[in-house]
């Protein structure tokens, strides 16, 4: 197999892992929804919980959509850049912060540093604009 045919491959896989990450990231809507209610007084029924446990249920669910979308994006353009062989760097460091996520992360973040590491893939990145 060609080191390009590898590399086109890996970009595939990343914008197939972005998109399930990207996916999984919006189950906090449900914490967010959750929060609305609580804020709104659709709880109400007896005795309702204080309006500051919902504003934490948005704030927290917030923040974990929005670090899971940026995740998501950022291993979509790691894909991208993979396939036109550009930003090693970037490339290198997203693959390495891909393996903390269980368990498609971790095999494509691991197949990628050990493409990435190879001469020949390194001279691929230096010979594209």
């Amino acid at each position: 197999m060609d080191k390009s045919d590898q590399l086109r491959i890996l970009s595939t896989f990343h914008y197939v892992v972005g998109g399930i990450a990207g996916i999984f990231s919006l189950f906090p809507l449900i914490h967010v929804g959750f929060g609305v209610a609580m804020v709104r007084g659709v709880l109400d029924h007896g005795n309702p919980p204080p309006p500051f446990i919902g504003w934490i249920l948005i704030g927290i669910g917030s923040l974990f959509i929005a670090a899971g979308l940026t995740y998501a994006i950022l291993v979509i353009l790691a894909g991208r850049y993979l396939a036109a062989r550009q930003h090693y760097f970037f490339c290198l460091v997203i693959a390495g912060i891909e393996t903390i996520f269980m368990p498609f992360g971790t095999v494509l973040g691991v197949f990628t540093i050990i493409a990435l590491i190879q001469e020949p893939v390194k001279a691929l990145f230096a010979t594209e604009p």
